[in-house]
């Protein structure tokens, strides 16, 4: 059983995030050193994020498919600058059936090797394209560190991948999945999110450009919390995927992918959680409203239930996940406790003095400046009232997210101990000049654990470009995004 406090975040936010994994029952340790059990709570978040993503990807015209977990290992030899940046993390089946295979397969670590041969049968002509597809799946990467949802063996995730005519349908695609993203990010997740290009050094293997979102956490780190990648013709031709063009001519397909993970869980707990638990976004919470009604004696009890379940009925049919908690086995206080540790948004507590006057007591998960945390509402009316309450919550916590990037947030640095000493003394977002050469990129991994995040997209950028870079002062060529990540 998790012990009754955690771990505060201003004391060891590793330990805290560790501990509210376990304590919400958001995920267990498995049998595999590096894999992780996805518990029913924590499962149903990804559920609800898979749901929503899935419409998006729809109404952009998107088709699900599923390809199979294995690839011969010939196949991903294929891709040179794949398998180089892969390799490393790729788990290989040698033995199956009771005997050594007479090729390894390689369990994916990402699908394009699988995806590729297969469309080169599917696409002949112009006529064939574009292709979009998505597929729902699970990848093996064979990671030294992990952490849950964050960095596992073994992790879910979706992963599109599209075949167009032409380079700039490509980059429209990769772009436009790149705003799915962001948008999903914003509405869903009330998490504000840098978007940008990354550089080549921190490109997807074999990709002629990534795009990345950026999330900055509550301990100052960034966090990527998904990635879109223009591939250019780099896998059709290691696959040979062509099709013949409108003019009778032979091309190459232009390609992309992108995806994001169960790590976007990771990145709930980190962005809103506080040293109580949890706080979850009303969309994206499995109970958006748990009613917990409150009563001493048997007849206390038939009145209270009566009026809970009513509500709970009224509040479903409004399509509000509600969940009434009348368990007898539970105090009131331990289960105040458990949803507050679950990070339901909305509780709302109902006792026979509440029915005598015709309200119940609402209590917000999360509280900013000015709200109040209980409020006494009259019972006629709330379950029409609840939904507009649950939009409230979900807006004020993409504004809080944004709040804590800004604050967090730096754009005028004089010279690279400047950042050495912003960075150690308060870590966050660095908007800072780089000159575009590689060996400043790696000094500041090296030296201060910092990479370019990306290369921030316009809206992002300050007014005022930086004129030197940051680490050689020598004349900058961008405006890049430097942090300590996961």
């Amino acid at each position: 059983m998790a012990k009754q406090g955690l771990t505060p975040q201003g004391e060891d936010f590793s330990a805290w995030y560790n501990e509210i994994v376990q304590a919400a029952e958001l995920a267990s340790h498995s049998q595999v050193r590096g894999c992780m059990v996805v518990r029913p709570y924590g499962y149903r978040i990804w559920e609800l994020i898979q749901a929503g993503l899935d419409r998006m990807f729809k109404d952009t015209g998107h088709e699900n498919a599923y390809f199979p977990l294995f690839l011969p290992k010939s196949a991903l030899d294929r891709e040179a600058d794949h398998v180089e940046g892969f390799a490393p993390e790729t788990a290989v089946v040698t033995h199956a059936g009771g005997r050594e295979l007479e090729e390894p397969l390689v369990v994916r670590p990402t699908s394009e090797a699988i995806i590729w041969p297969i469309l080169a049968d599917w696409i002949q002509s112009y006529r064939d394209l574009p292709v979009l597809l998505n597929q729902w799946a699970n990848v093996v990467r064979w990671e030294l560190r992990t952490r849950p949802f964050l960095r596992t063996t073994e992790f879910l995730w979706q992963e599109g991948h599209t075949a167009h005519a032409t380079d700039e349908e490509a980059e429209e695609e990769a772009r436009r999945m790149l705003g799915v993203y962001r948008t999903f990010m914003d509405e869903h997740m009330g998490l504000a999110v840098v978007t940008g290009e990354k550089t080549p050094d921190e490109r997807f293997a074999g990709a002629k450009r990534t795009y990345a979102t950026e999330a900055l956490m509550k301990d100052g780190k960034a966090l990527q919390a998904g990635t879109s990648h223009h591939l250019g013709q780099n896998f059709a031709r290691a696959f040979d995927v062509q099709f013949q063009t409108e003019h009778g001519e032979h091309d190459y397909v232009w390609s992309t992918s992108w995806g994001v993970s169960t790590r976007l869980i990771g990145a709930l707990i980190m962005t809103h959680g506080d040293d109580q638990g949890l706080v979850l976004p009303p969309r994206l919470a499995p109970f958006q409203v748990v009613i917990v009604p409150i009563w001493k004696s048997d007849e206390e009890r038939a009145r209270v239930m009566d009026t809970a379940c009513r509500l709970e009925l009224e509040l479903g049919e409004m399509g509000v996940r509600v969940k009434l908690d009348g368990r007898e086995t539970h105090n009131p206080g331990a289960k105040f406790y458990e949803w507050e540790r679950k990070g339901v948004p909305l509780r709302i507590e109902i006792g026979p003095r509440d029915i005598e006057a015709g309200q119940a007591v609402l209590v917000r998960r999360l509280v900013l400046e000015g709200q109040d945390r209980k409020a006494a509402t009259g019972l006629d009316g709330l379950s029409e009232s609840v939904p507009a309450l649950l939009d409230e919550i979900q807006s004020s916590m993409l504004e809080a997210s944004r709040a804590r990037r800004e604050a967090s947030s730096r754009r005028d640095f004089g010279s690279y101990e400047d950042l050495r000493s912003w960075i150690e003394e308060s870590p966050g977002f660095a908007f800072a000049g780089w000159c575009g050469g590689v060996e400043c990129a790696r000094r500041g991994k090296e030296d201060l654990k910092v990479t370019i995040r990306v290369i921030p997209d316009e809206e992002f950028r300050s007014d005022d470009v930086p004129t030197r870079c940051v680490v050689c002062d020598q004349p900058s060529t961008t405006e890049a995004l430097w942090a300590r990540a996961y």
